[in-house]
């Protein structure tokens, strides 16, 4: 019999927890705690290509008026009380390279990491959702967070604890998604 907190069992039932956030609060000692985990994914050549800038409730507002501020007059208030959603945002930055192997190296070390991150949230009923909105895209907020020449945003991860997950969204079969290299036809 499968147990409740086995890896299995976490990766099978962790959502993506875009609302319904409670009132506690996320820690920055929470996130280290879970970073500083995470951080054991694999990456090429021990590169550990990826940074993180951490937005705690008490930043958030200011964070998110001057991220909003960067999109039409008429979208500023929805996407200042969007960001204002979660409790915490954590954002993702990675070393870019001009390399296109060095770069998808790179995005598959920190995607693995923030799904280690995902992971061990889920498991102290932390929500996660990993949000690439255009924002992420744009030079002015790459300004703002001091994101260099060879750095690229690659989300802003919202966090935040919740009392009641999403339901379950069923996958592909795997049979439909696999097949032998024998059996490919021409």
């Amino acid at each position: 019999m499968e147990k409740e907190n086995s890896l299995l069992h976490i990766i099978r039932e962790r959502r993506a927890i875009k609302k319904g956030y409670t009132d506690k609060e996320v820690t920055e000692e929470v996130v280290r705690d879970l970073l500083d985990s995470a951080m054991w994914a694999p990456t090429h050549g021990m590169r550990q290509p990826w940074r993180f800038i951490f937005v705690g409730a008490d930043e958030l507002p200011d964070f998110a008026k001057k991220v909003a501020s960067t999109y039409p007059e008429e979208r500023r208030q929805n996407r200042e009380d969007y960001l204002n959603e979660p409790n915490a945002i954590l954002v993702a930055i990675m070393e870019d390279s001009d390399i296109e192997k060095t770069r998808d190296e790179n995005f598959g070390a920190i995607a693995s990491m923030i799904q280690n991150f995902w992971l061990l949230a889920w498991e102290k009923q932390l929500g996660v959702v990993w949000k690439t909105n255009p924002h992420i895209y744009d030079p002015k907020v790459k300004e703002l967070l001091h994101v260099k020449d060879n750095e690229k945003i690659v989300g802003f991860i919202h966090l935040g604890y919740f009392d009641q997950a999403p339901e379950k969204k069923e996958r592909i079969s795997l049979d439909e998604k696999f097949i032998r290299f024998n059996d490919l036809r021409k």
